[in-house]
């Protein structure tokens, strides 16, 4: 990133505005998949932390478009607070706890992180989540969802099979998604502000991202009409589950 204004650097930019327009499209057919499409493609090319300084500006304000879609946020808010607040302090903590560098096998495990949100996606997994269990999940959902975040940068799993488990309408699923999100970006934030990793430079990357990854949104809000909702899901699932293959091998095949 110190090489922006290089040929290499161009070529870095031009990679990045492709990859937040993938990622963007993706969320605006689906509701979701920004950060996880974005950081797993990113880390092909960058570690997962710089891949997750990126994503800083893009997903709080994609989050926000998807809060403001719902009718219950004070009723949601209430009922997860608890998880919400877990995810905070997970990724603080975990942000705390690993090394300025990032740990040698960051790449490996945010491959791993993928493959197993791409495989409950594509098996159809579900949970249930009983309304008198939600009161001890929560936050233990938040706190691995968290530390997994400080560790990867994507904060799908386990957050996303929970709130699916929850038994929310769609819209109130789609909100509760974008407040688990919106916790988890302002989250990371933190942690890579309190470890000097997201300065000036870093910023603006995030910024200039933003315009690809809206143009995304709205194609691909114009393209859900278009296609087949299941069909689009389970190539979604397959490419993850093929990108985090090859981040978790990439190390031994290098």
């Amino acid at each position: 990133m110190n090489t922006i204004l290089s040929a290499e650097g161009l070529g870095t930019l031009a990679y990045i505005f492709l990859v937040f327009l993938l990622a963007g499209t993706v969320k605006g057919v689906v509701g979701l998949g920004l950060p996880t499409v974005a950081v797993g493609l990113l880390g092909i090319v960058m570690a997962p932390r710089e891949a997750a300084a990126l994503l800083i500006i893009p997903s709080l304000v994609t989050n926000a478009w998807q809060l403001a879609a719902g009718p219950g946020l004070a009723d949601l808010l209430r009922r997860l607070w608890p998880m919400l607040a877990a995810i905070v302090a997970g990724t603080l903590a975990g942000g705390a706890l690993l090394p300025p560098g990032g740990a040698a096998g960051a790449g490996a495990a945010l491959g791993g992180a993928l493959m197993l949100y791409a495989a409950s996606g594509l098996a159809a997994f579900r949970l249930d989540v009983a309304p008198h269990a939600e009161r001890h999940a929560g936050p233990l959902v938040g706190l691995a969802t968290g530390l997994i975040t400080a560790a990867t940068g994507v904060f799908v799993i386990p957050a996303v099979p929970y709130l699916g488990g929850l038994r929310l309408e769609r819209d109130a699923l789609v909100q509760a998604l974008g407040l688990a999100f919106t916790a988890s970006t302002c989250a990371l934030a933190a942690a890579l502000l309190l470890a000097g990793q997201w300065r000036l430079h870093a910023a603006g990357l995030s910024l200039y991202a933003l315009a690809p990854a809206l143009l995304g949104m709205w194609l691909g809000q114009h393209l859900r009409g278009r296609i087949r909702p299941a069909l689009f899901r389970r190539c979604f699932f397959a490419g993850l589950l093929a990108l985090g293959l090859h981040l978790m091998l990439a190390p031994f095949i290098r």
